[in-house]
Formats: structure tokens, C-alpha cells, sequence
């Protein structure tokens, strides 16, 4: 029997199994909340979205995206401050950038109602998944998948919604090594390497698997056409530090719109760091890396925040950086944080509390 709630149906699991759930030892993104929401879209609408237990469903083996690759994502967290109230950061600009993949795979739009609306309802009954303190946080997995049957190639008229949500801890990976990409491409322009699509991801993983085997963690993409330009580090936005200024790539049809990354942007500003957004070359990394000048190379996305890298190699030669006392990705980070966990002032107004 399901209850209404701002137009979503609520099914309750009969019990929960956050009991059996070790939160001091939780492997990335693989525990998953005892509910999740489903909405699919059919006929020219949207139905009414449903919350129930978080369960596998039956789809059709003709699925469209199965066959052509109709699949989009975002990833975000939720956060619990000191008073347990919970806060996400900038949803608007995820469900922004969701949309806007949306029309580059020929996908619905998903209105605001359901998906923010239907976020905080589910993050609302889930609450107790969402532990304090740093570094504790729920991650947030909003996806739409094309479940229309058939195999002529041919956008769905059939599409499913929905979000999924797993408690995570810190991220750390190590330390990050990485080998500057000269053949293979993240993206190429007309493409859909801005937009937050399933294949995007898949493509890069035969590339970062040979670069695994020759000791590096993660791939610096260069552009397509010359790979020349530094344009992602790994599924990461990714900043450079020469002397004392920030350089990172402009967004563009080949670089994800990463709220992280324009996250940073505001706040250096904020703290008076130099940032440059414009093309980083190869030739200008291997230079401020020859003279010294080349302090810090870091990614960004939601997953680790800000993640350093300590070397990089390219063309079979490697170069380690400096390590830094007082680094830009260190206080970055903090000062992020302290944001997302309400333990700073949130100056933008960023936050939204559930």
C-alpha cells in the first residue's frame, strides 16, 4: 500500500538493512540504500514517480539501451552537518547539466519536480544513511536509461528515471600517477564528450586499463585533433599550478561542465589565487615542468573533490612533482569542504538544505 506525497508514490521496504551495513568500511559506490525512485517516461509524459525498495526490475531484452547506448548519469552527494539537518550542493547545476545531456542523446528532459523534488523526498526517508562528520557523505546517482523496445536504430519513445543512493567515505586513491594521452581521445569535437553519457565512460576504460598495466593510476586527455591540448585528467576535471597561478581548460563540446571544477574557479577568486581558464599546452607543461615552475597538478569532480596527482609521464619519460607544504589543492579542498559539511560560511549560497 503506498502512500502520496507531493505527487510520489511512496512504497516502504518491510525492513531496513542499514544494521548489517559497516560504515567505517565502505568500498565506493557498491552499498546501496534500502530505497530508490523510479519514473518513466511514456506516451510524450512523465508518470508519477515511485519510491520503493531498491530491487532489480525486469526490462526488455530489446531495449534501447541496450543496443544503442541511450544512457545518461550524474553524480552528487548529500551531506549531514553537526545539527543533522541535510544539505546538497548546487543541484541545480547538476540537474542542469543532466538535461542538457538529455537533449545531446535525444533523451526527455526531466523536470525540476521530479528530479530535485523527487531527490530530497527519497534523501528525506533515507536519512539515517547519511552519517556525520567529514568525509562521511551519500552519494547520489540520478541516471535515465532508454527502455523502449526494438532494434532499429532510432531514438526510444520510452525512458526510465531514476535515482539510486549509497552511502560513501573519503575517497583516496593513493597516490595518483598519470601518462599524458598521445593516441587515444576521451572525446572529439561534435561529439558527446560534454555531456555525462554512459559510453563516454566506457570508451576510456580499454585506454586507462593500458596505462594501469604501465604503472600510471589515470590518463591526462589531450584533444583529439592535435593532442596537444591537456584537457581531463581520468573521468576528472584537471588543474595546473605554475608558479602561483591555476590554469584549467574552457569547457567545450569535448569537456564536461564539472561542478567541481567551476566550483574551485569561484573560490580561488574568492581567496585572491590567480586562475586562467584557457587551453593548457603539452609543450607549456613539459617547459614550466624542465624550469620548475610546475607546482601542482590536481583533478576535481565530486567523487574524491580534489584528488593531487604526483607525476606524470609522457612520451616514455617521467616527471615527478614538488612536494608542496602549503598546496592550492590542500586549501582548496578544505575550504570546499568546510562548505559542503555547513563547517564554513557559504558565501554563494551553494547549499540546500532537505
Amino acid at each position: 500500500m503506498g502512500e502520496n506525497s507531493t505527487d510520489i508514490i511512496i512504497n516502504r521496504a518491510p525492513s531496513s538493512h542499514i544494521g548489517a551495513v559497516d560504515f567505517d568500511n565502505l568500498s565506493f559506490g557498491n552499498t546501496f540504500t534500502d530505497h530508490m525512485l523510479m519514473c518513466d517516461f511514456r506516451n510524450g509524459k512523465w508518470e508519477t514517480p515511485v519510491i520503493k525498495p531498491y530491487e532489480p526490475f525486469l526490462i526488455d531484452p530489446s531495449a534501447k539501451v541496450f543496443h544503442y547506448g541511450q544512457a545518461i548519469f550524474e553524480g552528487m552527494k548529500a551531506y549531514k552537518d553537526e545539527h543533522d539537518d541535510i544539505w546538497l550542493f548546487r543541484p541545480d547545476q547538476n540537474h542542469d547539466r543532466f538535461n542538457k545531456s538529455a537533449e545531446r542523446l535525444a533523451m526527455p528532459s526531466v523536470p525540476e519536480e521530479i528530479f530535485i523534488g523527487g531527490m530530497k523526498t527519497l534523501i528525506g526517508l533515507e536519512k539515517e544513511w547519511v552519517k556525520k562528520g567529514r568525509g562521511n557523505s551519500l552519494y547520489i546517482r540520478p541516471f535515465m536509461i532508454a527502455i523502449g523496445p526494438g532494434v532499429i536504430a532510432a531514438p526510444s519513445t520510452q525512458y526510465r528515471f531514476m535515482i539510486i543512493l549509497s552511502p560513501a567515505r573519503s575517497y583516496y586513491s593513493g597516490e595518483v600517477k598519470v601518462i599524458i594521452a598521445e593516441h587515444y581521445s576521451r572525446a572529439a569535437n561534435g561529439g558527446i564528450g560534454a555531456a555525462k553519457a554512459a559510453g563516454n565512460y566506457s570508451a576510456q576504460f580499454y585506454p586507462t586499463r593500458l596505462a594501469n598495466d604501465m604503472g600510471y593510476q589515470q590518463i591526462i586527455w589531450t584533444d583529439d585533433a592535435t593532442h596537444t591540448k591537456l584537457e581531463e585528467a581520468g573521468t576528472m576535471n584537471v588543474f595546473f599550478r605554475i608558479n602561483d597561478t591555476l590554469y584549467t581548460a574552457p569547457t567545450s563540446e569535448r569537456i564536461l561542465d564539472g561542478v567541481t571544477r567551476k566550483s574551485i574557479i569561484d573560490l580561488a577568486a574568492r581567496e585572491n589565487i590567480k586562475v586562467e581558464v584557457r587551453s593548457v599546452l603539452v609543450s607549456e607543461l613539459m617547459e614550466a615542468a624542465g624550469n620548475g615552475s610546475l607546482k601542482e597538478i590536481f583533478g576535481a569532480g565530486t567523487a574524491a573533490v580534489i584528488n593531487p596527482i604526483v607525476g606524470f609521464c609522457y612520451q616514455d619519460k617521467y616527471h615527478e612533482l614538488p612536494k608542496m607544504e602549503n598546496s592550492f589543492a590542500s586549501e582548496l579542498k578544505e575550504k570546499l569542504t568546510n562548505i559542503q559539511y555547513k563547517l564554513g560560511e557559504d558565501t554563494f549560497g551553494w547549499t540546500v538544505k532537505i
